[in-house]
């Protein structure tokens, strides 16, 4: 029992304290809370996992409610695209909430807290709110609306819902502590008037709570039993526990926030203003641009839900924040492909080969293999004739004993075809070679089980038949910054570190069943690296990916 306990992170020794304490399994409730201001990206999978992973380790129910008390900023796509989001990584919600469902509620409390000398209206600019508060190591000055009559704060509370005054004009405040040493508790502003149509609720609000008030009463209601958020809440969390008091009810669970160490990921930033700024200065081609760090762009470049979680796995949840180093994204991404993408073949940068010996006119179909680390994954045929299409760097007039692919008087096999030998080469009067010339021993076909099939030599290239090859665009994807940290330095801007080389777009040739790929199915191209079927492609034009290379040094500790 003492190993079970120690192989726990610290969240779940919470929870299992709190079981051990008298808090019931079936009490048990988590929720992920988003704010549909954005995609979510990369950051977010951490919140995702853990609150559902908590969800299927105790078998408890996970809310997906959306904290929508900025209409400002949200819109009913991101609502959509977090929806797709979430069930893309495999997990499934018990109910689809709103903050915005707990208007009337949250307003209701605020004007009990107002009755009870809790809350008053403040007439002052956010400006002078701001400066009043001072700093922790100053005390506050209080708003001279602090002490105002309940009477006069309930009826202009009232007016402002009911939209007699402007924008910004006045907020409603907690009367808590202005000499606190927590700047949260220093009478936070729990509304202010807003006069913009909301996504769900129209016109129906003239005011909206901030989300302090709106976040941890959304949890009491929904009688969630963790709150679990990101670290830079932690100094939000006598102001969460405050407000709560105010309107809890013996009997009932009381919510419990708790924080663990965001994900920051070395080469990708998360904010949302800061990836935005991507998208308007077009840096980038919209929130599921592949270079993106959100999770519609990894999952656009080819990355799998089944990836992203064993990343989180991996990184595991902590007390601390550290930087992550992409290379372990990229690590478990190459790791989930391996066993997942089928093999194709595909020529990237091509160069013209000719079999002189094979027959004109001459065309069959060999049998190859889908992915050699599935037992059951099958085979297909692949055309194969006169001419084809290799990279050309697979080639080299002379070239060493080292260089075990084709070259003049070399031998080498083409995957699942036959062994060549290189014979001769055409070139531009530039010098360039345009056309190789080979010829082939037909009696070595691979699987034939013959004697001349089984003669070992020491290269296999790949190759795509170029009178049944489909053109192919290929978007090669690197880094989107060429730091670590971009946003680290607070007085450079973060777009002075784009990497103008974080796409290359080139053109090649790729076996005919590419055209019968569906979209976003993950691919290995032999040789080269792993790819997918962009959204972009037409039946006129078939563009692909880089997920990631084939190969790379990194080993995860």
């Amino acid at each position: 029992m003492e190993e079970e306990k120690k192989s726990l992170n610290f969240i779940e020794q919470i929870i299992e304290d709190d079981l051990a304490n008298g808090l019931r399994n079936d009490q048990i409730r988590f929720r992920f809370p988003p704010e549909p201001n954005g995609y979510l990206h990369v950051g977010h999978t951490k919140a995702i996992c853990i609150n559902f992973g908590l969800g299927e380790k105790y078998n408890a129910p996970v809310n997906l409610r959306f904290d929508d008390t900025n209409p400002e900023k949200e819109e009913q796509e991101f609502v959509d695209s977090i929806m797709k989001d979430v069930e893309w990584l495999g997990f499934k919600w018990d109910k689809v909430l709103y903050a915005s469902d707990y208007f009337q509620q949250l307003y209701d409390w605020a004007v009990q807290l107002i009755k009870e000398g809790k809350a008053y209206v403040d007439e002052q600019p956010s400006e002078i709110i701001t400066e009043q508060r001072k700093n922790p190591a100053e005390p506050g000055i209080e708003s001279p609306f602090r002490n105002r009559p309940v009477e006069e704060s309930l009826d202009l509370f009232e007016r402002m819902k009911n939209g007699e005054f402007e924008s910004g004009s006045m907020s409603l405040r907690a009367k808590i502590d202005m000499v606190s040493p927590n700047m949260n508790m220093r009478d936070p502003v729990m509304y202010r008037i807003l006069n913009k149509p909301h996504h769900r609720t129209g016109t129906a609000w003239k005011i909206y709570p901030m989300y302090d008030w709106a976040h941890g009463e959304s949890d009491y209601i929904e009688q969630i039993s963790h709150s679990l958020c990101s670290l830079e809440f932690e100094n939000h969390r006598p102001l969460y526990n405050w407000y709560l008091d105010q309107v809890y009810e013996e009997g009932k669970v009381k919510n419990k926030q708790r924080e663990f160490a965001r994900m920051n990921v070395s080469y990708m930033i998360t904010s949302k203003r800061k990836l935005q700024r991507l998208i308007a200065e077009k840096v980038v081609n919209g929130w599921d641009d592949p270079r993106m760090p959100t999770i519609s762009g990894m999952r656009r470049k080819g990355f799998t839900a089944n990836a992203i979680r064993n990343f989180i796995d991996k990184v595991g949840v902590a007390k601390r924040e550290n930087l992550i180093e992409i290379q372990l994204l990229d690590f478990c991404v190459r790791e989930d492909l391996n066993k997942v993408a089928k093999r194709v073949m595909a020529v990237v940068d091509p160069i013209k080969l000719v079999i002189e010996n094979y027959p004109e006119g001459q065309e069959e179909w060999l049998v190859t293999e889908n992915n050699n680390e599935q037992e059951n994954a099958g085979t297909r045929e692949i055309p194969f004739s006169r001419e084809l299409y290799i990279e050309r760097e697979d080639f080299k007039e002379e070239a060493g004993n080292k260089f075990f692919r084709l070259k003049l008087g070399g031998e080498v096999r083409l995957k699942s075809a036959y062994i060549i030998k290189g014979e001769r080469v055409e070139k531009h009067e530039n010098g360039e070679i345009t056309t190789i010339y080979a010829s082939y021993d037909e009696k070595s076909k691979s699987g034939s089980g013959t004697e001349e099939s089984l003669r070992k030599v020491k290269g296999t290239i790949h190759w795509v038949s170029a009178k049944h090859a489909i053109p192919v665009e290929v978007r090669n994807y690197e880094k989107l910054f060429t730091v670590e940290q971009p946003d680290a330095e607070k007085d450079v801007d973060f777009l002075n570190f784009i990497n103008p080389e974080s796409v290359n777009i080139i053109q090649g040739y790729g076996e005919p069943s590419l055209k019968d790929v569906a979209v976003g199915e993950p691919l290995q191209f032999q040789r080269i690296g792993y790819f997918t079927k962009d959204q972009d492609s037409t039946d006129a034009n078939f563009v692909f990916n880089r997920t990631v290379t084939l190969k790379d040094s990194y080993k995860p500790e």
